[in-house]
């Protein structure tokens, strides 16, 4: 059969949807020996993308997301490639396109934190109308956790029956094994010189990168005294002033450590250094951050929102109220006063996110595209 997968969020920077994305492309190309796949993209990455192999071919959309060229120009380029199944793997898809699709949901945060960006009353249509077309048209669709599940059933009212729920993975790069001296390079490179909390992502709202500043300065000026400095990566985001202003409003600046984009190979020595690492999250679809740091040995301190006690499991991590910067503050002064505990959580966690494989996900999506094929004859 020929099956499309749409590629216009591939990304070399490996986050978010891009991995999800390079990753269902790399596993298939290893498992499926029988299908032919036609990658859809946009530059640049269709410049730099090869083939895997005989059975992939790339096409050039150049369309980007929530543009008449989206729904116009893409959608008649789908239809020209004669597919069997095409997968969209965001809700962002040709709204006319009739042909047997699945879809991947990965959250949906513009449902419950739309944010400062687009959020103009026109935007928020569009982005109603997509979600809604794209669900109701899939043959399928895949949600990455049971909370995005549920939240596709209350928001859009899909029925159960046709929902998958497929869990994404971690990459073998991530690990417990210390390079010691890549290790002491990040450190130096970043001017972190004292064990450190660790946060890694975007710093939009639902982030709550707020709280976890506050709870940090509790950290610090509490009867401890714990003299500790906070890691933020991610690049500083001009719609969210209030990060920076919080840091400057409890005389932090010295303390906390903003790094900007971090390359994978630094990204995992940072988890591997890290005293804890801290996910302060409102809202997330997967969140794989936290079984990232469990990979790499680092105990988690996180959100008791949405999908994270889900996907960190109920053993392997320390849960807070994200919305009360003294109870993110309690829990993880718990971790840094108990060592018996930081090494029972380092034990668990590891263990907990070895059940995370990009390969599994690839298998039981290929699954999926097989039922629905077989639906078909």
């Amino acid at each position: 059969m020929r099956i499309g997968i749409d590629a216009r969020m591939y990304s070399a920077e490996f986050t978010g949807i891009g991995r999800y994305v390079y990753e269902l492309i790399r596993q298939l190309a290893e498992l499926d020996k029988k299908n032919e796949y036609v990658i859809f993209m946009n530059r640049p990455e269709f410049d730099t993308f090869e083939p895997p192999n005989k059975r992939f071919s790339k096409v050039l959309v150049n369309a980007k997301h929530y543009t008449l060229k989206e729904q116009l120009v893409y959608l008649r380029i789908l239809k020209k490639a004669k597919l069997d199944l095409m997968h969209f793997t965001h809700f962002n898809a040709p709204i006319l396109y009739r042909k047997p699709s699945v879809v991947t949901i990965h959250d949906l945060t513009l449902s419950f934190y739309p944010g400062k960006k687009m959020n103009s009353a026109f935007y928020r249509a569009a982005y109603n109308i997509v979600l809604k077309a794209a669900v109701n048209h899939s043959k399928e669709v895949i949600a990455v956790s049971e909370n995005t599940k549920q939240d596709l059933i209350e928001v859009v009212g899909y029925p159960s029956s046709k929902i998958e729920v497929i869990y994404e993975g971690v990459c073998e790069q991530f690990g417990p094994r210390v390079n010691k001296e890549q290790v002491e390079h990040v450190r130096r490179k970043y001017g972190i010189s004292k064990d450190f909390l660790l946060y890694t992502g975007v710093w939009r709202g639902h982030k709550n990168l707020v709280n976890l500043i506050k709870a940090f300065a509790m950290l610090r000026e509490g009867p401890e005294g714990f003299d500790l400095s906070l890691v933020i990566t991610g690049e500083e985001d001009p719609y969210y002033p209030e990060v920076k202003r919080t840091v400057g409003e409890l005389g932090l600046e010295h303390h906390v450590i903003y790094t900007g984009m971090v390359p994978e190979n630094e990204l995992v020595a940072l988890y591997q250094s890290a005293k804890i690492y801290v996910f302060p999250s409102l809202y997330e679809g997967f969140g794989l951050p936290p079984l990232e740091a469990m990979r790499c040995g680092t105990p988690v301190v996180a959100s008791k929102t949405s999908c994270i006690p889900e996907i960190c499991g109920e053993h392997n991590a320390l849960f807070f109220d994200p919305y009360d910067p003294e109870d993110i503050a309690n829990n993880v002064r718990k971790v840094l006063l108990d060592p018996t505990l930081q090494a029972e959580m380092r034990e668990c966690g590891l263990k907990h996110s070895l059940k995370f494989s990009w390969e599994k996900m690839a298998k039981e999506t290929l699954e999926v595209y097989e039922n629905v094929l077989e639906s078909k004859k």
